[in-house]
């Protein structure tokens, strides 16, 4: 028997008695938990109404949502890999789970890979289509954390089409609906990153990335912000409701300042939810949609 030197920080000697499949799976829990507690899975309530609206079996969408939660757990454990020595000083993250993951990159990598290897042989057998959201959303998540995050409108533009393709997993890809729904959904996300961006711009400015907010600035920030709104507002008008319009508008009036991004946020995620559902209530009760510009049965394919 070794004897244990009593010089090694406890947390150390525990970390070296973590298997690696153990280790695995706590990376896998910590990541769930973390993510949910920010409310950053929310592209998973947004198939299950994609999938509620064009009609989708119980049984399918179901499915499919198990594989839009395991595809989260790919592209967020991912994410927190690629950050994790950046992560170690940051303020914002929880230091114990960091802390245990940079013990283990190891047994992280085997963690995705397992992951991606369980996707891949649930597409295949079952639903080939959705190999669109494992690669698309998979891709784009791995280009963000890479590279995009730091480079000023590719960060927005990728999260932009990363919500559209992370909620590809409820929507059938033959549907008109489904992709008109999809694609609002994308533009909420574009306002949601523009918020993020701006609510981490002192800690992108103290280490020199240069993302959309820091290039823009606060107050060109705000307005790239409103933008989007706006263009939200247009979009679910013309091709949904105009009824989905409103609440975007009203979004436009909420003040904007970085000491009060975690409450506007959280408004802004209320209103455009809200609006979300509207527009997915309407299509469940009368089939279809009713823009300003263009009318969409459920029942459509292309």
């Amino acid at each position: 028997m070794s004897a244990v030197d009593p010089s090694t920080p406890a947390s150390s000697r525990a970390a070296r008695r973590t298997g690696p499949v153990r280790a695995a799976l706590r990376i896998i829990a910590d990541v769930a938990d973390f993510r949910l507690r920010r409310l950053e899975m929310a592209n998973l309530a947004g198939a299950a109404a994609v999938g509620v609206a064009v009609g989708l079996a119980p049984s399918e969408l179901a499915g499919r949502l198990g594989f839009g939660a395991l595809l989260n757990l790919l592209v967020y454990l991912n994410n927190d890999f690629l950050d994790v020595d950046a992560d170690l000083t940051s303020t914002t993250r929880a230091p114990e789970m960091t802390r245990f993951l940079a013990a283990h990159r190891g047994s992280a990598i085997g963690a995705q890979i397992g992951l991606l290897g369980l996707l891949v042989a649930i597409a295949l057998l079952w639903i080939p289509t959705l190999l669109v959201p494992l690669l698309a959303g998979g891709g784009l998540c791995w280009a963000y954390s890479a590279r995009f995050k730091k480079i000023a409108g590719l960060d927005v533009a990728a999260m932009i089409l990363w919500g559209v393709a992370m909620t590809l997993v409820g929507a059938p890809l033959e549907s008109p609906l489904a992709w008109a729904l999809v694609l609002q959904l994308g533009l909420f996300s574009g306002v949601f990153e523009s918020i993020q961006v701006l609510r981490d711009r002192p800690e992108d400015l103290a280490v020199g990335v240069r993302t959309t907010a820091v290039v823009l600035g606060e107050v060109g920030t705000g307005r790239l912000i409103r933008i989007m709104l706006l263009v939200s507002a247009a979009y679910g008008s013309l091709l949904v409701h105009p009824i989905a319009g409103l609440l975007p508008l009203v979004a436009l009036g909420l003040p904007i300042s970085r000491a009060s991004i975690p409450a506007y946020w959280t408004r802004i995620r209320f209103l455009l939810g809200l609006t979300f559902l509207a527009e997915i209530a309407w299509v469940w009760v009368y089939g279809h949609t009713s823009g300003l510009w263009l009318t969409i049965s459920a029942g459509e394919v292309t």
